[in-house]
């Protein structure tokens, strides 16, 4: 298998006052191209200073972390950003959607800094919103979207700098059941072309899509397993 991400005895340690804080306490973990990984866990449990770790956004206090065969533990902020730029395609619950953008320049924004003419760019938008299904609303602004075109959009955006890993922090926590099994969908589909998806989610129903579940209890791992009936669709 083709490993794109390795973390080996990660420590991330908060000083609250005179308290120490272990948020992740010495986790080692491999994630291979095109592995669909759900990270679980109670609140407190360390899976979101996992997130903004795996996504380049802290850094550990101690440990390694190889992206894509780099090392990017001990990167600094300017050298985070530009792994995050050319890496990493997040999806947030939020959608994190700039307001007065249509859909189509919202998708585009990771390519401002590559070089690329506008014409490509705007091909490239146009392609990753086919992807998820909003052909038809490319010039609609995010207030004329549902929640649920929302989240395209972002999946959208996530998806069009081709990234190593996707990594999708709760993407269904604003969602009603039936947009959030749509969305789901859609990352099945994005699964099925050959990425590699992290998801960062509390609910079980949507855990379940992913073929491994790692969770995390007090800034350790608990279990990592394989999903054997992974939902593969659910109309």
């Amino acid at each position: 298998m083709n490993e794109v991400i390795r973390i080996e005895n990660l420590y991330k340690i908060y000083q609250l006052g005179t308290q120490q804080v272990n948020a992740l306490d010495g986790v080692s973990l491999s994630i291979n191209k095109n592995d669909y990984l759900a990270i679980m866990g109670p609140s407190g449990s360390g899976k979101s200073t996992m997130m903004n770790i795996l996504g380049c956004l802290d850094t550990p206090t101690s440990g390694k972390y190889i992206l894509g065969g780099t090392d990017v533990s001990q990167m600094e902020d300017g050298e985070l950003a530009d792994v995050r730029n050319k890496q990493i395609g997040f999806v947030f619950q939020s959608f994190n959607l700039l307001p007065r953008y249509s859909a189509l320049e919202n998708v585009a924004l990771p390519l401002i800094y590559s070089g690329l003419p506008a014409n490509e760019r705007r091909e490239m938008a146009e392609k990753a919103l086919e992807t998820v299904g909003l052909a038809d609303r490319m010039d609609h602004k995010p207030n004329e979207l549902s929640g649920g075109q929302r989240q395209r959009v972002a999946i959208a955006r996530a998806i069009i700098n081709n990234p190593t890993i996707i990594l999708a922090d709760e993407p269904t926590g604003n969602l009603d059941t039936k947009t959030s099994v749509e969305i789901m969908n859609i990352f099945e589909k994005i699964y099925s072309q050959g990425n590699t998806i992290i998801l960062v989610t509390h609910e079980e129903d949507i855990s379940r899509f992913a073929r491994r579940i790692v969770r995390l209890r007090d800034g350790q791992i608990e279990s990592d397993q394989i999903n054997p009936n992974p939902t593969l669709e659910n109309k």
